[in-house]
């Protein structure tokens, strides 16, 4: 049977094409969503791919869902965490509740998927995890302390968990995006983004697809050897 894939916040942007990567490579997958049903209903309808709700940011939710989709579809081999938010600001108007937010679901997330499948993963003695950071976790972005530490986290958070992974043959790998061409991304003042692609030496924004061809790399049997590594997806944005 093929490999099962959990990817969260995988039924729109990049977690869509990420899910949908992993679906045509040959992979069963299971995408998270957050709040919006009829979006992840006609995702659904549109891949096949079923769609499971739950608050990443809430470990018992995790451990919940997990349990769930383990018992009705089997082991979660290949976990995908992609699900992040943003709530940008200068420090002068950042308040608690935007930093929490942010380190909750995009850092926090993280341990909590992995709390929930790695038990498993080690018994098995095979695990893909892959963890969606950011240019901007490497680099820094105005108005973005809080997103920058929580992608910036996630990459020391990789490193030091595949040291534990590596004996059970768990790799732990994250890919970090530049600007991709998404809603988000697009919403963007058109003068700010000409400004952006004119510092990306490929000339163009990335497509999500663009990341979902690393994911589908990294989470292959055949990457065993690969573990701790970010891949940079920037364009030659930012070379680090």
């Amino acid at each position: 049977m093929s490999r099962l894939a959990l990817v969260t916040g995988g039924q729109r942007g990049i977690g869509a094409a990420i899910s949908e990567g992993l679906l045509a490579a040959g992979r069963r997958v299971i995408a998270n969503y957050a709040g919006n049903d009829a979006a992840a209903q006609a995702f659904t309808e549109r891949t096949g791919i079923p769609c499971v709700k739950f608050d990443v940011s809430d470990l018992e939710q995790c451990m919940a869902a997990v349990a769930k989709i383990t018992a009705e579809h089997g082991p979660i081999e290949i976990l995908v965490n992609n699900a992040g938010i943003t709530r940008d600001s200068m420090m002068r108007k950042l308040d608690r509740q935007m930093w929490d937010d942010v380190i909750n679901t995009n850092l926090g997330s993280c341990f909590n998927t992995c709390k929930a499948v790695w038990d498993s993963m080690s018994a098995a003695k095979f695990g893909r995890i892959v963890n969606i950071g950011s240019i901007n976790g490497q680099a820094g972005q105005l108005g973005q302390v809080n997103y920058a530490a929580a992608k910036s986290g996630i990459h020391g958070f990789t490193k030091a968990l595949a040291q534990e992974g590596a004996r059970n043959q768990i790799t732990v790998n994250a890919i970090a995006p530049g600007y991709v061409d998404t809603e988000m991304v697009r919403a963007v003042p058109p003068d700010v983004l000409e400004k952006i692609i004119a510092r990306i030496p490929r000339g163009r924004l990335g497509t999500a697809q663009d990341i979902a061809r690393g994911v589908v790399f990294l989470t292959a049997d055949e990457a065993d050897f690969i573990t701790g590594s970010t891949l940079s997806i920037n364009g030659g944005q930012h070379m680090y």
